[in-house]
């Protein structure tokens, strides 16, 4: 039986893969410390943002097993 790889989890928890196969991740600086910031900072911060491409490959790479578009 071969022996699988195992993902990294705890970059699991910190990104997103979606249908496409993208990897997404929170933004910066939104965690707390906000209430002295202006609405339109508030809400630039919110949702998720897609990771370089330049960081892509290094992630594939910790995460063997996860959902890739072929």
């Amino acid at each position: 039986m071969a022996k699988s790889h195992k993902s990294n989890r705890s970059l699991l928890k910190r990104i997103n893969i979606t249908g496409t196969g993208k990897i997404t991740k929170r933004r910066n600086h939104q965690n707390h410390f906000n209430a002295k910031e202006s609405g339109n900072q508030t809400r630039g911060k919110k949702g998720f943002k897609a990771v370089p491409t330049g960081i892509v490959k290094s992630m594939r790479a910790l995460l063997p097993n996860a959902r890739t578009v072929k």
